[in-house]
């Protein structure tokens, strides 16, 4: 018994340094030596230097002249400590009456606005969390923004387009709006509007 006791322990203790203590460090020292932006977080900050936000996590926006985010699922909403989706099935009542809610509140917003609502406006993402809409979703809000901040609609979408980023390298995934980075763009155009 005692033969095989040492070299475990002696085996634990050595695996628990190389692999809960050196190698988290080589890994850490080179998340910051080359990608220190997103091994920090990706946080993003205003012209003041405030850290306002992450690029990869959505916040409630409601005030009518900022862009609105996807919907979450979360409790409280946008909580990253409980990501996830709401797991309601397409028949589920409680789904249909929230998409409902939601497209009750979005009309209410822009009466002006009658093109169809994007689905990515009424509906959450898997985690809860998701820092983007598309751009039609971006698109359907340009009129309320530029109405409630006083600003062209073209000034509007010329930042949404400026804040779009494209498929990843051209084939991957699909054209998105970084809410946060539109609101700040926004912000920095024309005063802040009350509530957020």
């Amino acid at each position: 018994m005692r033969t095989l006791l040492r070299p475990s322990l002696v085996f634990m203790a050595l695996m628990t340094v190389l692999l809960g203590g050196i190698y988290p460090a080589v890994v850490t020292g080179i998340a910051q030596a080359a990608f220190p932006f997103q091994a920090n977080g990706s946080l993003v900050t205003d012209t003041a230097g405030k850290v306002r936000g992450s690029a990869l996590l959505g916040q409630a926006f409601s005030a009518p002249g900022y862009l609105w985010s996807r919907p979450s699922a979360t409790a409280p909403a946008y909580n990253g400590a409980a990501s996830g989706g709401s797991n309601l099935g397409a028949t589920n009542p409680a789904l249909v009456d929230g998409i409902k809610d939601r497209i009750a509140t979005l009309q209410a917003s822009d009466s002006t606005a009658k093109a169809p609502i994007p689905v990515d406006l009424v509906t959450s993402s898997g985690s809860g969390l998701d820092p983007h809409v598309s751009p039609a979703a971006a698109a359907w809000q340009v009129s309320r923004i530029a109405r409630a901040r006083g600003l062209d609609p073209a000034e509007v979408q010329r930042l949404i387009d400026a804040d779009t980023a494209p498929r990843f390298l051209g084939i991957f995934g699909e054209p998105r709006v970084n809410v946060l980075l539109v609101n700040l763009a926004l912000d920095h155009l024309t005063p802040a509007v009350a509530g957020q």
